[in-house]
């Protein structure tokens, strides 16, 4: 068995890893590179290897970092099976659908900016924007969904299987083992995925992985320890009440899968608490809906808390001053409401989609606030507005930075640098030999190293973009 690290390596975003078994190569997810437009750009569209002599690809959960470039697999010839649990294929079909519309839309919008420049200046060199993959493209991929249920041993490949457990960090996210045979020994390998945290508001808590050779793991918050989640509902509070107080809006950018309902729950509950100011609230995200419906579809991966919502006839992402928004329309009329309320929108990291219209109309007025709740990836919009840069570029064009910014970062669905300690302590002690560390930054990266090193006397490696290891 052999592995090489293409994507997430010594970075967040773009996670995608190539395992090599009998002259089969398989893909551990195989998600969108976000970052700097041009190098996003290059890294998204051209594989490192031709995507047809892909065998399979095993997704561990559909947030677009993990699963966005299965569109441009396929455009680019890809026609095998993508393994994943049933919620995961499910959510999938709207998210990239989304991605695939608001790509499209960008480009749409990018190309009028070229063209009315070049009406000025006829020196400005012509410019066609494409986007990376279309409506088409995202719904061939989705048919090539394979539902596998968790905890359930599946033959993928000659000599090669693989089962899963709950990661715990977003509706159907899996960590997975990898089962090789090699003559009579065979050789297990332990992919993370993303962990979440116990306790998460809606998902159940990660289960542990079973022992495993190798390990590949995240290692988003590699150095730190998160807050208790017992104080994010009083902050919510908090900034609700301060920013309606001098009459502003509290932009939210927002994963529109898990951390947009986490978001609405904690809302209806604070609500239903009398907690927070009667101001409206708005999803601006067609996604919402769709979405919705798929987290009720699958209940049976909900925690006790939400479930007991449904138990009682209440709809846990619903309550009497949430509107959610789908129509061009409804979401432009937005920008001419007066008075204060909560705008809540895609996507995430400021990288795309409705947000940046709502950042560009906001971010100048000091009355209002931009609401952070997750992590920011290095070069994003995202990170630039987390760091208060004093002008940031949105839409390639400069605007000053003079709302407030506040950040929430309890609700993050990647477990801490404690947690992941624990969570990886039962294969630790039952033989495992190597870690690799993904899906981080080098700071966070070398500080977990550190202390998995100290903990468990286990080698750990963390791997530049490229590299390939023989596991045996």
């Amino acid at each position: 068995m052999k592995i090489t690290f293409w994507g997430a390596a010594q970075t967040v975003t773009g996670s995608m890893h190539e395992v090599a078994v009998d002259g089969h190569r398989y893909l551990l997810d195989c998600g969108q590179y976000q970052g700097r437009r041009k190098e996003a750009k290059e890294r998204n569209s051209h594989f490192p290897f031709p995507a047809s002599s892909i065998a399979a690809v095993l997704l561990s959960h559909a947030h677009i970092d993990h699963s966005g470039n299965l569109p441009t697999l396929v455009k680019n010839g890809y026609q095998g099976p993508i393994y994943s649990t049933a919620a995961t294929a499910d959510l999938c079909v709207p998210m990239l659908a989304d991605s695939a519309h608001l790509q499209e839309m960008d480009a749409q919008y990018l190309n009028k900016r070229y063209n009315r420049r070049r009406l000025l200046d006829e020196s400005v060199e012509p410019e066609e924007v494409e986007p990376l993959y279309t409506a088409e493209d995202a719904e061939k991929a989705c048919r090539l969904f394979r539902p596998t249920p968790m905890h359930t041993p599946t033959q993928i490949g000659p000599g090669l299987s693989y089962s899963s457990v709950d990661a715990g960090h977003m509706l159907g996210s899996t960590s997975m083992v990898l089962e090789a045979k090699d003559g009579t020994k065979p050789i297990r390998l332990g992919f993370s995925g993303d962990v979440g945290r116990p306790g998460l508001p809606i998902i159940r808590d990660p289960e542990p992985l079973p022992p495993v050779d190798y390990l590949v793991m995240e290692s988003t918050y590699g150095d730190r320890l998160h807050q208790d989640l017992g104080s994010v509902k009083q902050k919510f509070a908090d900034i609700l009440t301060r920013t309606a107080a001098r009459g502003g809006k509290i932009i939210v950018p927002s994963f529109a899968v898990g951390r947009t309902q986490q978001i609405v729950l904690l809302l209806h509950e604070l609500a239903n608490e009398g907690r927070i100011p009667s101001i409206p609230v708005f999803v601006d995200s067609p996604l919402a809906v769709n979405v919705t419906d798929v987290f009720r579809k699958h209940k049976e991966l909900f925690d006790k808390e939400t479930q007991a919502f449904l138990d009682h006839g209440e709809d846990p992402f619903g309550f009497k001053r949430l509107r959610y928004i789908r129509e061009v329309n409804e979401s432009k009329a937005l920008n001419d409401l007066r008075g204060p309320c909560m705008i809540i929108s895609a996507s995430g990291m400021c990288e795309g989609g409705r947000i940046l219209h709502h950042l560009r109309n906001n971010i100048g007025d000091s009355r209002n606030t931009v609401l952070i709740t997750g992590f920011q990836a290095e070069n994003t919009l995202g990170r630039k507005i987390v760091e208060k840069q004093q002008e940031v570029n949105i839409f390639g064009e400069p605007y000053r930075l003079r709302a407030e910014v506040a950040k929430i970062n309890e609700l993050s669905g990647h477990a801490d640098q404690r947690e992941l300690i624990a969570w990886m302590k039962p294969m630790a002690n039952s033989g495992l030999k190597r870690v690799f560390l993904v899906h981080g930054e080098p700071k966070q990266q070398q500080a977990l190293a550190k202390v998995i090193a100290e903990s468990y006397q286990i080698e750990v490696t963390i791997p530049s973009r490229g590299d390939t290891f023989t596991l045996s």
